[in-house]
């Protein structure tokens, strides 16, 4: 699902996103995120496994509130969300790397890892950018 969800963000924030490398992070995440759930449905096909189809209502609900903004409010809160998204996909990629029962689900993680690791980077520098940039600045005691 967090796959499937990464995608289906990334094509919202690829539209919406006002700030260019927002938009370039976004189409990354649906090449990478794309690419990935396509080898985690070859695996899953192999394995008699049988996967979610759509998103759960939390992420929904986030693709929702995301839908609505537009701007620098939404490449701020888009930004601050793909840090927190990959925060917990990493820490989950890392433990099925080395807990995983089934030896090509624990090679695919390891293999994805570094990926994931990567997004977290551009995710928090982009965050940094956007984030603190582009807020309206406080007034100074002397301004009116």
């Amino acid at each position: 699902m967090d796959g499937m969800a990464e995608v289906d963000l990334g094509k919202l924030a690829a539209d919406k996103a006002s700030n260019s490398d927002v938009k370039q992070f976004a189409q990354r995440m649906v090449d990478d995120h794309g690419k990935a759930n396509d080898e985690l449905k070859s695996w899953a096909s192999s394995n008699n496994v049988t996967l979610p189809t759509e998103v759960n209502a939390q992420q929904k609900a986030m693709h929702d509130k995301l839908a609505k903004m537009s701007g620098d409010a939404f490449d701020r809160a888009y930004a601050s969300h793909m840090v927190a998204d990959h925060a917990k996909a990493v820490a989950s990629f890392q433990h099925a790397s080395k807990t995983a029962a089934n030896a090509d689900l624990k090679a695919w993680a390891a293999k994805t890892l570094p990926t994931l690791e990567e997004h977290h980077k551009m995710a928090r520098d982009i965050n940094a950018k956007v984030g603190t940039a582009n807020k309206p600045t406080a007034k100074k005691s002397g301004d009116r």
